[in-house]
């Protein structure tokens, strides 16, 4: 049956197989998913704050124009949903993660594991060295345009090399973590790992 699903709607470029994940069908849409309702924001600039906190040498919490203010950089890659669909080529704008640690309080050698705490208790766990790989964003535009509120407004990770409900929208907190800790779909049964090369969709 997904064959047949993915025959009729997959428009892989000629060529680019090889980018596309098993399982997996290319779509020029950029399909909404979420939990919870869409959070909007009034004068954000007042409202909305970013925390940083767990094994680190002490808390720090960003303003909205002070996260603003840090050097920006252009990621662009492929991601990859759990519900089986691909996006190729995108390009999104904000603070790679690696340049966010130059700019928090030292994070202590037990950290190994990072809680993006998000909008309505929303959680999503990723593995300390995964956010270090030169893909990884603290993102806030797509395709050069702020992010639209169903995508992500004001802040969401981008962590390409996961399923893409690891990059958790409407980012609010980052705690780091010595040990690893289930985060809201992982509690729910989805793959802790979420490798697309290795369909970690769902937990054993």
């Amino acid at each position: 049956m997904f064959d047949a699903f993915r025959k009729r709607f997959d428009r892989t470029p000629p060529g680019q197989e090889e980018r596309v994940p098993p399982g997996q069908y290319v779509t020029e849409k950029f399909p909404v998913l979420q939990y919870g309702d869409v959070p909007h924001y009034t004068d954000i600039e007042k409202t909305w704050s970013l925390r940083v906190f767990g094994e680190i040498e002490e808390p720090k919490i960003f303003s909205f124009a002070e996260f603003r203010a840090l050097p920006t950089a252009t990621v662009r890659c492929d991601i990859h949903c759990v519900t089986r669909w691909s996006k190729l080529d995108t390009t999104w704008e904000g603070v790679s993660f690696r340049e966010f640690l130059k700019h928090i309080p030292p994070i202590k050698t037990s950290a190994k594991f990072v809680m993006a705490h998000c909008e309505a208790g929303y959680t999503a766990n990723i593995p300390l060295d995964v956010l270090l790989d030169d893909d990884v964003l603290l993102a806030y535009k797509y395709e050069g345009e702020e992010l639209d509120p169903e995508h992500g407004y004001p802040l969401r990770l981008l962590v390409p090399k996961k399923y893409f409900w690891k990059s958790a929208k409407w980012l609010r907190g980052i705690e780091f973590m010595t040990q690893d800790k289930l985060g809201f779909w992982e509690r729910y049964g989805y793959n802790n790992h979420a490798d697309p090369w290795l369909e970690e969709r769902y937990a054993d």
